[in-house]
């Protein structure tokens, strides 16, 4: 099992940025692929951005290409993202997620969760 734990978040204007965190813990955390999912009120979780911790290749939601980042610190076992340039529509709770399947991109394949972070983007 994996432990995750997500901090930042926020209120910004649209426009601005905001960072988000996701410490992680486990014994074999660097099996794992991580990634970033939100769910706005009323619609399903979707994923944002995935990584994996070895070679670090990255994987994007095409409403987030090239105003997201995904990275990781893996000496300090953390997962960021990085929201540049927020829209109103990015608004919705961002949860931190691992899977055992590389590159996964649907909810169903991750078993662990972080608790979730607001991020509210006003216009």
């Amino acid at each position: 099992q994996v432990q995750l734990v997500e901090s930042g978040g926020g209120l910004v204007q649209a426009g601005g940025s905001l960072s988000l965190s996701c410490a992680a813990s486990g014994r074999t955390i660097t099996t794992y692929y991580m990634a970033w999912f939100r769910q706005a009120p009323g619609k399903e979780r979707e994923f944002v951005a995935g990584i994996s911790w070895g070679a670090g290749r990255t994987n994007y939601a095409d409403s987030v290409k090239g105003r997201f980042t995904i990275s990781r610190d893996n000496a300090k076992n953390t997962v960021y993202l990085q929201m540049n340039n927020l829209k109103p529509e990015d608004t919705a709770v961002y949860y931190c997620a691992a899977s055992i399947r590389l590159g996964a991109t649907s909810f169903a394949n991750y078993g662990n969760w972080g608790q979730g972070t607001q991020v509210t983007v006003s216009s």
